[in-house]
């Protein structure tokens, strides 16, 4: 798993740097390949040639959602029709496992992928834009208003709350996620309260990410942002990052606090 790891760091940075960039991904720990791959090893995908690792593709199911969390192609090898047949494998699994919401996340200035994608029936949705700045810039800005936060524990109560809160907002429990990611010393998990209602959750990683982040009604976001930035604003990281969606509230605060 490290070395497909290795090549999905490589065709990041190979695209990167094609677009004027420079390298923007390094090669880390497969953490949560690995967790994947354990929950269901029929999700990862390798593609070989005389023992060279040339393709890499990653899914995950929970319930009716499927989520396409990896497809590279070493590069020197793209064009070849390798991802394709990837992503062909990886939408069989996905028929197989009785999923009818389809996602997945990739990069605006790949319009090779793009166009892959779009001829499978996944078309773009929403704009995600990575929001980050110094954790020193960020403490002296203002905050605003947040909601109140209490840290999720691995009891049942909390668990069936988190099934509950993403069953509202997705409809589907991403339990098992929950669980790995309460299970990560690096990351630190937070109710969201309006008032006495607890109306989401947010992860903050010790490296200064912010997410996932979920709430139940579009009115607490913009407090639920500003709990969940003050959290990591608390934090060591030197570093505070965040991805938005296009169409949330949060982004006006992202950038008003220079982000």
């Amino acid at each position: 798993m490290a070395r497909a790891e290795e090549l999905v760091a490589r065709s990041i940075n190979d695209l990167a740097v094609r677009h004027g960039f420079g390298s923007i991904a390094t090669s880390r720990p497969p953490h949560f390949q690995l967790f994947c791959l354990r929950d269901d090893p029929r999700g990862v995908w390798l593609a070989e040639d005389d023992g060279e690792i040339v393709g890499f593709a990653l899914r995950w199911v929970c319930g009716r959602l499927w989520f396409l969390a990896e497809l590279f192609v070493a590069p020197g090898r793209q064009g070849l029709g390798i991802g394709n047949q990837l992503l062909d494998r990886t939408l069989q699994h996905a028929r197989q496992a009785g999923a009818t919401e389809k996602s997945l996340i990739t990069f605006a200035l790949n319009v090779v992928s793009q166009g892959l994608y779009v001829q499978h029936g996944l078309l773009p949705r929403v704009p995600l834009h990575l929001c980050s700045a110094e954790r020193a810039s960020l403490a002296r800005h203002a905050q605003g208003p947040a909601l109140r936060t209490t840290p999720i524990r691995t009891t049942a109560a909390d668990l069936e709350l988190l099934r509950q809160i993403d069953v509202a907002i997705l409809g589907v429990s991403r339990e098992k996620h929950h669980r790995y990611l309460l299970s990560d010393p690096r990351m630190e998990g937070i109710f969201l309260e309006d008032g006495d209602v607890r109306v989401g959750y947010a992860y903050v990683a010790a490296v200064g990410h912010i997410g996932p982040l979920a709430v139940r009604h579009g009115h607490a976001m913009p407090g639920a942002f500003r709990a969940a930035l003050a959290m990591a604003v608390a934090g060591k990281a030197k570093q505070i990052s965040v991805f938005v969606p296009g169409t949330s509230d949060a982004l006006a605060i992202a950038a008003s606090q220079g982000m």
